[in-house]
């Protein structure tokens, strides 16, 4: 038994409006395969897809596919952006302060904004973004330990 048809990147593009091209599908695959991935990351992973894509290129293709909905653009304090997959539920991120590893975590208080503001000065509050800060399993073991687990 199969579970429901997945769309291609190609297919995506198209329903949200935009323009479908090698690179840009290319883009989305790599952000959807990728673990809040840096900008130089992605450029890395569309080149491995298709060939030579310029900075700038990635640059507006993650501006298009970010405003149309289809990956979401995180920017931990400190850091630079990240940018996910994961978009159209209500969850958050954990970040490590000492290797800058992002992690996802789900909302524990229910549906978007999941929170809300003491005093909203007349905004109409859509969506609560919650960035948890901490060490991640490795950088929370000592180096001793690290190196007895590898063995």
């Amino acid at each position: 038994m199969t579970g429901p048809r997945v769309p291609t990147a190609a297919e995506e593009l198209r329903a949200a409006g935009l323009r479908v091209t090698a690179a840009r599908a290319a883009l989305l695959e790599t952000v959807r395969a990728g673990d809040h991935l840096g900008v130089e990351a992605i450029a890395g992973g569309v080149r491995d897809r298709v060939g030579h894509v310029s900075l700038q290129a990635v640059y507006e293709g993650l501006h298009a596919l970010t405003a149309a909905g289809l990956v979401r653009r995180i920017e931990p304090a400190g850091g630079p952006a990240r940018f996910e997959g994961r978009v159209g539920d209500n969850h958050h991120h954990v970040v490590c302060r000492s290797c800058a590893r992002v992690a996802d975590v789900d909302c524990a208080a229910g549906e978007a904004p999941c929170l809300t503001a003491s005093h909203h000065h007349g905004f109409t509050v859509d969506e609560a973004e919650v960035i948890y800060w901490g060490l991640c399993p490795d950088c929370s073991t000592p180096p001793s330990a690290r190196a007895l687990r590898s063995t």
